[in-house]
Parts: structure tokens; sequence; C-alpha cells
């Protein structure tokens, strides 16, 4: 796990990579490296976990000296890709290495070899060229500005901005998207010019030329099972071996090695599984309070004793995370409504001398875990647009005075809907806000496209071929795991320097889940598909308990102790001539006087926003 930066024809590139890697010091406390020669210049920060010699920092060069690679994250089947190439001349045990190696056989065909979650790139000197690739669900971020000739990358914003190359404003259109799902989706940025390589692609610069293209697309599986008729016994079989493998992969580290446990489903699964692939006593990790609304230590000390682990609760009270909350913001690197959690749980874990934290989420994404998953089947079985599209209409519009009331803004949605289909209602389930008002927080009068909406709507037809409940599945995945989830728990943990890894997130467990029929994904009970391929793993005390989630009381501390904060920041983003002063004051007035409890995340948005404008772009 590393951090990388990237110049590619600029002629203030030596001086500028420094300043970005610089920036990005903190996701790679073990050693620095460049290499710069005329108007190209590569940066990393390394956080050592396979392969602890200095003879294994980058930027890594192949052995003729010709092609050099900039690489974050881990290569999982790097042991299993290195048997195949038998003849290279290795100098390490690193998976880096092995990720050139495949290059220098396989091209850009390599990508199709790994299993991992990775940004990386390889400037070819011979050729003048530039390859860069992003894992397939997006674990790890890259970055990227593109103009006039210049590329410059990396794997954080706030390092591209330090380069001093790449445009600080504003974009509006990412400025909406964001406060309607407390993140701006890939590919765009919250800013102007600045964008995301997706997952699954991969892009070549050459000759003044970049062009990206996808390796890999989801709900299109490398590995099609025809799985009507199959035996839930047979697909319980296959899920645990393939989820068993993906713990397994994600256990190999030459630092010490830990995991999250909250006690619920996903992460005791994990923690489970890890217990039945190691001979050493796992490592484990939890979050607990005195308040019992919050507090699951129940559950977790419960795991614990089952898998007999090296157990550490962490006894928190909300007012220590309250204290610690500069800290937090100073740790994101893009606005983001969420990720406090991780940011806590991560700092905590680091400071317990773990480099290295499996972690549980993805579990509820891909087994329908949420509530969400219900109503868009639901929805389906009685939906409101079998009545006639003109009466729905009118009864959008009948709602439309009520649409800051969540539940009647999402009701009017469904109703204005041209179809149900999932490019459609997806976006309406994981709103923050409506477009309409969001996009009246904006200047100007003009409303942009729902770039999420886009998306989906641009995968229609691979979506569509999924099982119903994997389509949703399919959304969440490109909608909130990416552009929230997933970014936060990058973005947080490695403030600290700690390594997270996601064992749901292996693409191959993915490809299979997606293909499971409705029938055998959610036949009794939310993630019963997960608890009946494990069992009897999970106890059911653990199965069968409510579902309480990391949560902490922002309402509250909105109106009292974080009163002062949360108004000074909107009053200093209403005074921008971005934002519209008017509407950032009524959604401020409304939430401060209680005429509306249930906006407290778009008053929390727009104040995060604010702080990350001072701390980046003032």
């Amino acid at each position: 796990m590393c951090g990388i930066t990237g110049i590619i024809n600029h002629p203030n590139s030596a001086t500028a990579i420094r300043w970005m890697t610089d920036r990005i010091a903190h996701r790679g406390p073990d050693a620095e490296g460049f290499f710069i020669e005329k108007n190209v210049a590569l940066g990393h920060r390394r956080l050592s976990i396979i392969d602890l010699s200095e003879e294994a920092n980058q930027p890594f060069i192949s052995p003729d000296q010709n092609l050099v690679l900039v690489f974050n994250g881990e290569m999982y089947n790097y042991r299993e890709v290195k048997a195949k190439l038998p003849d290279y001349p290795y100098r390490t045990d690193s998976d880096s290495e092995v990720l050139l190696a495949a290059y220098i056989r396989w091209g850009t065909d390599c990508l199709s070899h790994f299993n991992g979650m990775f940004a990386l790139a390889i400037w070819d000197k011979a050729k003048q060229t530039l390859f860069i690739a992003r894992d397939r669900l997006g674990v790890k971020p890259f970055y990227y500005y593109w103009n006039n000739g210049t590329f410059v990358f990396s794997s954080e914003l706030r390092s591209l901005l330090a380069s001093g190359l790449v445009p600080t404003q504003l974009d509006p259109a990412s400025t909406q998207n964001y406060f309607m799902y407390q993140s701006v989706p890939a590919p765009a940025t919250i800013l102007k010019q600045v964008w995301q390589l997706m997952p699954g692609e991969y892009g070549i610069l050459e000759a003044g030329v970049f062009q990206k293209k996808t390796y890999w697309t989801l709900g299109a599986p490398d590995r099609p099972v025809n799985l009507e008729g199959m035996k839930a016994s047979e697909v319980h079989r296959n899920i645990r071996h393939l989820l068993t493998a993906s713990v397994e992969r994600r256990m190999i580290s030459d630092r010490p090695l830990g995991a999250f446990l909250s006690g619920g489903i996903d992460s005791s699964a994990v923690v489970g599984l890890m217990a039945e692939c190691s001979a050493q006593p796992v490592n484990t990790f939890s979050i607990n309070f005195s308040e019992p609304d919050y507090d699951e230590s129940r559950y977790s000390n419960l795991i614990a004793r089952r898998f007999n682990t090296r157990h550490t609760p962490i006894l928190l009270r909300p007012e220590d995370f309250l204290e610690s909350l500069p800290d937090a913001l100073q740790a994101m690197d893009s606005p983001s409504g969420d990720g406090f959690n991780t940011w806590l749980v991560s700092k905590k874990t680091k400071e317990a001398g773990i480099i290295v934290a499996l972690s549980g989420i993805g579990g509820d994404e891909l087994f329908a875990g949420y509530s969400s998953f219900l109503r868009w089947n639901r929805l389906h079985r009685h939906g409101i647009w079998k009545l006639p599209r003109v009466l729905r209409q009118a009864a959008a519009a009948m709602l439309y005075p009520f649409r800051q009331t969540p539940k009647l803004g999402r009701l009017a949605g469904l109703l204005a809907c041209p179809t149900p289909t999932i490019d459609n209602i997806y976006p309406l389930f994981r709103q923050v806000l409506p477009l309409k008002i969001a996009a009246s927080m904006g200047a100007g009068t003009r409303s942009y496209p729902d770039t999420l909406q886009e998306l989906l709507h641009s995968r229609l037809d691979t979506l569509e071929h999924l099982p119903f409940l994997s389509q949703y599945s399919a959304a969440e995945l490109l909608g909130y795991t990416l552009n929230v989830l997933l970014k936060d728990t990058d973005q947080m943990s490695m403030a600290s320097a700690l390594e997270v890894r996601e064992p749901f997130f292996d693409y191959e467990l993915v490809e299979y889940l997606l293909q499971v029929p409705d029938t055998l994904k959610y036949p009794h009970y939310p993630k019963s598909l997960l608890v009946e391929s494990l069992a009897p793993l999970l106890p059911d005390e653990i199965v069968h308990r409510p579902k309480m989630g990391f949560s902490l009381p922002w309402k509250h501390w909105l109106r009292h102790e974080l009163r002062e904060w949360c108004e000074g920041k909107l009053k200093n983003l209403g005074e921008r001539p971005e934002f519209n002063p008017a509407v950032v004051q009524r959604l401020s007035r409304q939430f401060f006087q209680q005429k509306n409890s249930n906006n407290w995340a778009q008053v929390f948005q727009m104040a995060v926003l604010e702080d990350w404008i001072e701390k980046n772009l003032s």
C-alpha cells in the first residue's frame, strides 16, 4: 500500500513531483523514491507490506532499464502469476516486480491475470508512452489531469493540487452531484478538468494522445456460470470456497495483521474465516461505547471468544471523537459526508501496532443486506408505474411542495420515473438531496445532469441481463460503494498509514454472486445466502441480532457542541460566488430552528465542503 504521483510533459516536473509526493507522505512513511528524466517525473511513497527490503522500493525499474513502475496496492495472486513467469530475473520477493514482469510478457493483457487492489503507472522510455490502470472494483484511487499535452496523476486530489499545475476551480456539476450523493460520482471529481480513472479501466498516453479502454466490465463476467437449476447446497459450497480463498489471499503480509470486528455478520464472517486460515490467533479490534444505544461489545466479545482472537476493545466516548474532529477533517482528501468512523477505527488500530487490517465492508451490498433491496423488489411486484403515466406525473407534481421531506420527495421521484429500470430507481434510493434542490444551491439557474444516473443508463444493457437483486448490487458497486464506501475507506485509513483489505470485494467472488438467482440470493432473511454458505460458522446470536451500524450523534452535535463551527462554515459557503446564499441560509435556518430535523446530513455536507475548500482551494 502506497501513494503514487506522476507528471508527463511539463518543464517543471522535477520540482512539482517533489511537492506532490510530499503531500502524500502519510500514505507511505517507510520510503520515498523518484524517477526524473527530462520532462517526465514519477514519485512514490511506500508503506512496506510484502518484501520489506530496500530492493523492493519504488519506482521499480526493469532489468533493461527501459520500464519504470509506480504501483499502489496489493497483487494478492502475485505468487500464482510469478509461477507463470519463471524466466524473469527476479531480484526481490515483491508483488511489484511480478507486476512489471507480467507487463513485459503480456503487455496490457497483464491486467487479465491480476487479482488485487491497485492503481499503477508504467513509463516506457524507448516508446515514450505511459500505461496506467485501476483495479476492477476501484478499491484504489487514481486521479488525473490532462490538458495541452501535460498529464498529471496521483493517489490523492490534494497531491494534484500541490503540483501547482492543476486548476483550482470547483466544478458546478460535480458540486450539485456532491449535494445529491454526499460524494462526487466517478469519473468526475469536485474540481474542473480533474478526473478519476474508472474501475476496470486502463489508459495509454502516446504521442500527445491519451486514450482509455475497459478491460473488465461489471456484470459481464470473465467466468460465466450457469446457475439455473443448481442446488442451493452447491451454490453455498462455491461461495464459501470463493470467500475463503479471498480471505486467505488478503492475509499475506510481512507486517502485523488484524481485523476490524463490530460483531455484525460481515465482520464476524471475515474474522471466522481468518481464524480457519491461520495457525495463530487473529488480532481483532472493536470500538465500544458506554451508551447502550451505540455499543456492540456484547457481539464482538462473543465472536472474539468463539474464534479465540487476541481482542482489543477500544472504549470511546462520543466526545472523544468530537475532540478529534479537526484531525479527521484534515485527513479528508476529497469532500465527503461520511468516512469519519473509518478514520477513528483506523487511527486506533494503527496505534495498537497493526499495519494491515481486514474489513467486512461490502457484505450488505453483495448479499442484499439493505432494506432498499426489498423496496426495489416490491416496486416491481406492486409498482406504482402500473398507473397511467399522466396520473403519476400529476401526483408527483402535487407532492413536489413537500419534496424536502425525504420519504415524500422519494415518492414524488418514483411517481415521475418514466420507466422502472435500475438507472431511474437506484439514484432515488441513494440521494441525500433531490436533483432540483441540489441544483438550486448553485449560484446560477442551470440544473446539471445526475451523473450517477447517466453512468447506470450507459450500462443498462449489461445490468438488465443480471438477476433482479443483482442489478441493485451492481448499482451499489457503481454508486455508493465506489464513491463513498471505498473512497472513504482509502483516504481515512491511509491517513494513519493503515492498509485496509476488503475480502468481499474480490472480483471472482463478485462475478459469481452477481449471477446467483434471486430465489437463492434472498430466500429467508437479509444476507441469508452468506450465512447459509458459511454455516455453521456464525452463531445464531450474531445472525439474528438487531442491525445497529456504527453511528454517532451528529444531529445533536451540530445543534450544540458543533453549532458555532457549523454556522461559521455555512455562512462562509453562502458568501462564495459559486453558491446561492438564500438556499444555504434557508436549509441552515430550518435545521437550527428545528423545523426540519431530517436535513442534518445536508447541513453537515455543506459545512464539510466549506471546510475542504478553505483548506485546499483558498
